[in-house]
């Protein structure tokens, strides 16, 4: 399973995809609050978006993933934006290579729910936060856009890493049964997350070429595969596009969860 995630994350090119969702890191940061000075850990930071959010906030981050082009790339950005409070380092959420209590704050913005074992990761994510600090993360929510899409993705590429699953870390009762014996304090909400395209067409065609388990699936597939995956997919976006034209705007929900530990 976990070679199967590494394949599927290290295909395509996901910064082209998460370069669109940079709103949502700075809007946890704020959440939190984010203090200066406080030591912050971004898990499966991808091209760095959560990461570089933390560090315009004057905290001193550690980024990490598993896939070595995506931290090149986070590298690549840090250096044009002149940030020297920050670095990225491989690494896995199932086993952050950290010693117990090395951080204030321990950051995810949707790549902690990819995880296999979501109980190894979330005693991770504890294990390497200080006592009386704080986890926070977004997960795309069990009954929005993306389970549906995941669940798609799941059907028409059945040798794939299991996607639908990863929406269970925007369950409220999932993430409390997961912290609720580590944490003094949990606060969970809903947010909205826009998208925004010239067309259903090009969105999907995005993440056709850059989103990993969508480039996987359809080179799985035959051309009538393809052709009814692309069918059904534009059926499902369709239904939360609220543009009313030609254009995209697509309107679905993310679960934002913060948890203050035990001192």
């Amino acid at each position: 399973m976990a070679q199967s995630q590494h394949e599927t994350w290290s295909a395509g090119d996901f910064s082209a995809i998460a370069s669109s969702s940079v709103i949502v890191g700075e809007l946890l940061c704020e959440s939190i609050p984010l203090r200066a000075g406080q030591r912050v850990l971004d898990v499966a930071t991808g091209s760095g978006n959560t990461a570089m959010s933390a560090a315009r906030r004057a905290c001193d981050v550690v980024g990490v993933d598993f896939v070595p082009a995506l931290l090149e790339r986070a590298r690549e950005r840090v250096h044009a934006e002149r940030m020297k409070n920050i670095t990225f380092e491989p690494g896995d959420v199932e086993a952050l290579p950290f010693p117990d209590g090395s951080f204030d704050v321990v950051l995810s913005t949707f790549g902690h729910m990819f995880a296999p074992d979501p109980d190894k990761a979330a005693k991770e994510m504890v294990r390497v936060t200080r006592p009386g600090g704080t986890i926070a993360f977004i997960a795309w929510t069990p009954d929005g856009l993306f389970q549906t899409l995941f669940a798609l993705h799941d059907r028409f590429n059945s040798f794939g890493p299991g996607l639908a699953k990863a929406c269970q870390w925007g369950d409220e009762t999932f993430i409390r049964e997961r912290f609720g014996t580590y944490a003094s304090d949990i606060r969970v909400r809903r947010q909205d997350r826009v998208f925004r395209a010239r067309s259903t067409p090009q969105w999907l065609g995005n993440m056709r070429q850059n989103l990993g388990p969508t480039l996987l699936a359809f080179e799985a597939l035959d051309p009538a595969g393809q052709e009814q995956f692309t069918k059904e997919l534009t059926v499902v976006t369709e239904q939360y596009n609220k543009s009313g034209d030609e254009t995209l705007f697509l309107v679905t929900e993310y679960t934002e969860g913060v948890i203050r530990l035990k001192a």
